[in-house]
């Protein structure tokens, strides 16, 4: 259960990472000052995103697949 959570975690993380760092980048800022605000901002980002999927997933679990089950 934990682990997909966690995936999702990363991909969201990875995916903010980057698009938030991009974005400041292509603002004319400087590198630092991008990876910075990416460092800041995804895992923020990525822990609203998890904490509303969880809420959603308390509310039905029945809609998720699991990763154990997928297996069987």
């Amino acid at each position: 259960m934990y682990k997909f959570f966690m995936v999702r975690f990363l991909m969201v993380f990875v995916g903010a990472f980057i698009v938030i760092a991009g974005a400041q980048y292509l603002k004319s800022q400087s590198a630092v000052y991008a990876l910075t605000q990416a460092a800041i901002w995804a895992p923020i980002s990525a822990a609203v995103y998890i904490l509303v999927l969880r809420r959603k997933f308390r509310k039905n679990p029945v809609c998720f697949i699991r990763d154990e089950e997928s297996k069987s």
